[in-house]
Parts: C-alpha cells; structure tokens; sequence
C-alpha cells in the first residue's frame, strides 16, 4: 500500500528467495540489563498528511500510523499475519467473514475497541465524498462506490465485539489484507473533527503520542510505550522518537556518532564503506520493496502507439545491472517484474519481461519508429525528492538517456518527499517521476491492484486498461493461490506492453543501528520491528 519514501488462497507469507548481493545482518543479541524506560530513536520523513490510518498511503505516515494503531492482524517478521485486536476470522464461503474482537481492548483515551470502532473507521474511508487515499481497499466490500456517496453495506454489527463483513465476490486473501494501515479502528472522537484528530490521533498500538504536540513539524514525532496495549507487539522499551531528516547522509552520520539508535536507509554515498564501518550492526536483506519511475499518458509524446514505443525504447536503454552494482553496490536487483521476489508467486518469466533487459541498439530503433508518427521535442525529466538519496541514479539513467536515445534527459530534484508526492497526488506534475512500493501485505496482488487498477487509490499515473482489471479480479476472487498468482502474471504481461511504470529495480533494506541497542530485527516489508528493540 505504501508509497515508498526516502530511502515504499491459503494466506501467502513470504517466501524464502534470497536477492542477489544480500549479505546477513538484522538481528543482534538482546541485552540482560535492557532498560525498559529507554527511547529508541529512528529515521523518518515528514506525512504527508494528517495522521489518518485511511488516508496513509506513504512510508513517512506509515512508519507512525502502524506504531499507534492495532488492527485485527499484524505481520510478523516473515510477513505472516497474526492475530491483534482480533480474536478469531472466520468464513465458510471467503465471501463473508466474521470478526469477532477480543474483549477489553481500549484506546488510550480510555474508549473500548468494539466492532463500531472498526466498522465507523472503514464507512468513512470508504465514502467517496471524504476522499481518502486508501479508499481503494474497502471496494471488494458490499456497497462501496467510485461514483457517489454509498455506504458499505455490506457490514453488519452483530453485537459489539462481532461483526461481519460481505465481500462482492470470494476473496482468499482478505483476512491477509487486514494488517494494512487501512482497516485500522478509530475511537468516535476521531469522525468529530478528523483534522484535528490527524495532528493529534488517538490510538489503540504499542504506542501512543508522547504528549498534545508530540507531532513537531518537519523535526520529529515523540512516541511513547501504551502499558494498555495487550497485543503480541507489546513495547519492549519506553518510547519511540522518529527523526523527519533532510537526507539519509545526515541520518547515518547521526548513526555513526549514536545520535540515532537505529536506521532504515543507508545513503547511497556510504554503500562501499557502511559494513566496514558498522560491522555486525549493517542490515542488508530482501524486502518487498518495488523501484520504478512513473510517465503519466497526459504528457507529450506518451500516449497511443507513439507512448508505447517511447515507454519501451526508454526501458531497454537503461542498463539496470551497471547502475545497480555500481551506484548501488549490490543493494538492489535489477527487477524482472512489478512485484518482487520475496513475495509467493514471483515470477521472473512473464511475458514481454524482456523489455526490461538493456538494449540501446534496439531502443533507439523504436524511439525512431516515435518519432515517425510524432517527431520528439523537448528534456525528458525525472522529478525525485532530493532529501531521499535519489540523485546518483537519476542522473545515471538520465546519462543511459541521452547516450542511448540521443534525447536531453535530466533529473527534476524537489527538497522534500513532502513536496514531490503532493504534486504527484495534485496532478500538477509535468514531468516523469519516481514512484516505488513498499508492500502493505505479503501479496502479488499489493504491488499491482492499488498501482494500476483504474481509479485505485495510488494510481499516479492514471492508468487504465480494463483486460488489466479484468485479470486482477478474476486473480483475487480465486480461492487457490496458485491460480490467482498465475491471474496475476498474466495480468503482469499486458503492464509489459503498456509500461504505465518503468520497473528499475527491487530494494534491498540497507539500514543499521547503534552500538547502546540490542534486539534489532528488520521485518519483511523493510520497516524495524521498533516494539522488539532494547537499549542498556
């Protein structure tokens, strides 16, 4: 579900394929004399926007929303979900489920967590006139609209610590899906005033706003320990403080002095000396982690025929194996597809993938064949956040451009993650722009439905192909998994010929921590599994 920031059946869980370049890290010994009153410091970015779990879409919101809020599911370390405010799930049909939630659950303004919490919560994500990013996620549910105001009806109250939940057709992996920012409960204060509720949210997680104004704008947010939380993510230390850095250099010079505890981004200018430096502290392992750049069809030259063999001339001129080994030093893949490999179903076959593979002869041939039907004019330019590491592979595939296309080509830095993903959202951007994905479950289907499905939530490009939707749908209303990740390939292999998304590479989460904390374990989707941590 994330937009990732600086730096994204059965149930699937992730699976044990190992990424090229990955080396060990990510856990350490915890300590006897741990002190549980300890703050534990990390990297962030500043939301952007209000801390509403429905409308959190990006990893700088995220990192905060999935720390003060409990859904009815988390995710383990290896992605598979385990029960939280839930009690049990269960369904006969995988149309309709019911959620019973355990009894003397409470947010921590005191107010019961009962079924109204979840159902309230998900009405107004899913009403159309609130406008809420993660809006997209509650449309498998009876009665959710893209077209006007329509209550979810398909939810049913049973009693206040049960209720059920219709789905428009059989979904398998819906119980998996709950772990998400998105079906997060609300405490009725919350739908009084939702902005204000947002600068100062009332949660139910392992942990809770420090104090009124915790939240300081582009500086940090104060986080500390719920003792009400009951749940298997209870807090292993006395609070959580998330730094909002101008860039990963600052952040891992902080980490280098112990001014920050633990990081989840490592600049790319430290990627040659960061193991040496940390040592056994150095994180590099796998995560569901997608890196792409995204060329909206209402620019010039890129829509119809003439958009296709530009999207594909520009492909195969970049060389996704030098940039990654050399600007990346083997923290990144090259990908093969749009998903990524620790996700059950990966394939790195699909047809059309081939278009991914560098080749500036043939790259020019069909740039030539553009510019038959349209000649070329203009820079073709690449918007990122500068407070997030981009630059160095901006300009190498901006180079791989120019050299391979003989086009100018140029990367369009803006300060913040902030600023570029509001013009994204706003569609006021003119150029192209990096987009990427950090998994909000352990699915094929997270990495493609709320990217490219027409009207989905984090469709920045505004794609639309109904033979896509076609195949997404008939892919999550199968009950085997192996039949719907083979939905989810085909459906892959028409993004090949369309190209809404230029896949670049998957990540590898670099990070490391500091010499004071032990218990250190970065989770499957990237992010550290803060409530674990322990510092002397």
């Amino acid at each position: 579900m994330k937009r990732y920031g600086v730096g994204f059946a059965a149930l699937a869980v992730a699976s044990a394929l190992v990424l090229t370049g990955c080396s060990g890290g990510g856990a350490s010994t915890p300590t006897t004399s741990a002190n549980t009153t300890a703050i534990i410091s990390t990297n962030g970015s500043e939301p952007q926007n209000p801390l509403i779990p429905t409308n959190t879409n990006e990893t700088g919101g995220g990192k905060i929303t999935d720390n003060i809020f409990a859904g009815l599911v988390y995710y383990d370390e290896k992605g598979a979900p385990q029960n939280d405010m839930a009690e049990s799930i269960e369904t006969t049909d995988s149309t309709t489920f019911t959620i019973k939630i355990k009894p003397d659950e409470k947010f921590t303004n005191g107010e019961a967590v009962t079924a109204d919490s979840f159902i309230n919560a998900w009405q107004y994500g899913a009403l159309l006139s609130n406008a809420q990013l993660n809006s997209y996620f509650f449309e498998d549910i009876e009665g959710f609209s893209y077209d006007a105001d329509s209550p979810l009806t398909g939810l049913k109250k049973v009693d206040d610590l049960t209720f059920t939940v219709t789905l428009t057709a059989p979904h398998s992996d819906f119980p998996l899906r709950l772990g998400y920012t998105a079906f997060m409960p609300l405490p009725s204060v919350a739908l009084t005033d939702v902005a204000a509720f947002g600068e100062n949210p009332i949660g139910n997680g392992p942990y809770k706003l420090a104090a009124t104004g915790a939240w300081q704008h582009n500086v940090k947010i104060d986080l500390v320990a719920n003792p009400d939380y009951t749940g298997g993510r209870k807090a292993q230390n006395g609070g959580l403080t998330i730094k909002f850095y101008a860039s990963a250099d600052a952040a891992y010079a902080d980490l280098q002095s112990n001014a920050v505890d633990v990081i989840d981004e490592i600049p790319d200018s430290a990627y040659q000396t960061y193991t040496t430096d940390l040592g056994d502290r150095a994180v590099n392992q796998p995560a569901a982690i997608f890196q792409s750049f995204t060329i909206p069809e209402r620019l010039a030259h890129f829509s119809g025929e003439e958009g296709q063999l530009r999207r594909q001339a520009i492909s195969e001129a970049i060389d996704r194996d030098t940039i990654t080994k050399v600007i990346f030093e083997g923290t990144r893949t090259p990908a093969a597809d749009f998903t990524s490999p620790v996700i059950d179903g990966w394939s790195d076959s699909i047809d059309g993938s081939d278009v991914l593979k560098y080749n500036a002869d043939d790259a020019k041939a069909l740039w030539a064949k553009a510019d038959a039907i349209s000649p070329w004019s203009g820079t073709f330019q690449i918007a990122y956040n500068a407070d997030g590491g981009h630059q160095g592979w901006v300009d190498a595939v901006a180079n791989n451009l120019k050299n391979n296309l003989g086009i100018d080509a140029s990367g369009a830095p803006s300060p913040t993650f902030a600023q570029v993903r509001t013009a994204i959202t706003d569609r006021t951007i003119q150029t192209a722009f990096r987009t990427g994905w950090q998994a909000d479950y352990p699915g094929l289907f997270n990495f493609l439905g709320p990217l490219y499905a027409t009207n989905a939530g984090s469709n920045d490009g505004d794609y639309s192909n109904p033979d896509f939707d076609a195949l997404l749908s008939k892919g999550s209303s199968e009950t085997d998994s192996a039949a719907a990740n083979k939905d989810y390939q085909d459906a892959q292999a028409i993004l090949f010929k369309d190209l809404p998304a230029i896949p670049l590479w998957y990540s590898n989460v670099t990070g490391g921590y500091g010499t004071s904390v032990s218990n250190v374990h970065f989770g499957w989707n990237s992010v550290p599994l803060y409530y674990e941590i322990t510092k002397g």
